[in-house]
């Protein structure tokens, strides 16, 4: 039997063969070990669910995600204003400025002139 047929006979008989565990797309599961009823809130036609002249109620968890928000948000900016400059080009600048000081051709900024 040549290795083409071999191939050939192998994807027939896969194709063939259907899996014992065969489901159709459905909207049905036959997970239900984490299912706790139905959560889907059917649409009212109002932005957000609250009617005209009805206050929003906030619930729990949505201040303390807001100030933690923005309060992360803060941490990180003022974090990044006060890193340090660890660029190689301000670190070039230092060492061509130090090195010329030291070669006398660049006077020093610090010496006070008499």
């Amino acid at each position: 039997m040549s290795a083409r047929s071999l191939t050939h006979s192998i994807r027939a008989r896969a194709l063939l063969r259907t899996p014992r565990t065969a489901q159709g797309f459905s909207t049905r599961s036959n997970l239900r070990a984490a299912d706790h009823g139905d959560h889907y809130d059917p649409p009212t036609g109002w932005l957000f669910g609250v009617k005209p002249g009805q206050k929003y109620q906030k619930e729990g968890w949505e201040n303390m995600w807001y100030y933690g928000f923005i309060g992360s948000l803060l941490a990180a900016g003022v974090a990044y204003v006060f890193k340090p400059d660890t660029s190689i080009q301000t670190w070039a600048l230092e060492e061509a400025r130090r090195r010329l000081e030291a070669e006398g051709i660049l006077e020093d900024p610090d010496k006070v002139k008499k």
